[in-house]
């Protein structure tokens, strides 16, 4: 009957209690409220990672635009290695530039002045080689018995202008070494941009044009 008491001793939720309490927020979130919040640490996280990104691509471009190294006349590359046959042909090791240094040819004594984009270094006659080997980043060191390259890690080879000896006699690196633009000034200084890298060159079989003969077979094997 109608307002009288039910017999498990509960007392019946009238119509408008019933309303008051679904209109009622409950403790912690709603589904609504946790997809909100979702999508809201989504794009933060998106906005995260362009702002890192801008910034650092701004970075590697002003690290870039100031990466010119400055190596010095070649009377003061010389003075700076000492005994080491560097007129000859030998690499030079800079470490400001993270760079072997080498004159192309020996018989034309310095370097001419000019910019070379690709790092070839024919017409300034200089070449700047990166320190890393193409195969696993280690750093080639060059010998005085034959004037070649050689990197210490997998034993890749290179002839004194960082070009790779083909086969596997002569390391798994599977090109030359890389080479940076390059800059000599009107007073003779040379400049390397180690903003602008070219990969190196395909491997050359030893005996073929493109290759430069060690001076010694083997020399530091």
């Amino acid at each position: 009957m109608a307002g009288t008491a039910r017999d498990d001793g509960l007392q019946p939720i009238s119509g408008p209690v019933l309303r008051a309490a679904r209109e009622t927020q409950t403790a912690g979130l709603s589904r609504r409220q946790l997809m909100r919040r979702a999508v809201g640490a989504g794009v933060g996280l998106w906005f995260l990672e362009v702002t890192a990104g801008t910034l650092g691509f701004l970075w590697s471009a002003a690290a870039q635009a100031t990466a010119k190294v400055r190596i010095g006349t070649f009377d003061e590359l010389l003075l700076a290695n000492g005994d080491l046959p560097v007129a000859d042909g030998f690499p030079a090791y800079v470490a400001a530039a993270r760079a072997f240094v080498t004159i192309v040819d020996p018989d034309r004594r310095g370097w001419d002045s000019g910019r070379d984009e690709t790092g070839e270094g024919t017409a300034l006659n200089v070449r700047a080689l990166s320190q890393r080997c193409p195969h696993l980043g280690c750093r080639p060191n060059p010998c005085l018995e034959d004037f070649w390259f050689q990197c210490p890690c997998h034993q890749s080879r290179y002839d004194r202008l960082g070009i790779k000896a083909a086969g596997e006699l002569f390391g798994p690196a599977p090109r030359g070494l890389d080479r940076y633009a390059i800059e000599v000034d009107a007073s003779g200084v040379l400049f390397v941009d180690t903003g602008r890298i070219t990969l190196g060159p395909l491997p050359v079989a030893l005996g073929q044009p493109g290759l430069i003969p060690p001076l010694v077979p083997r020399g530091c094997v």
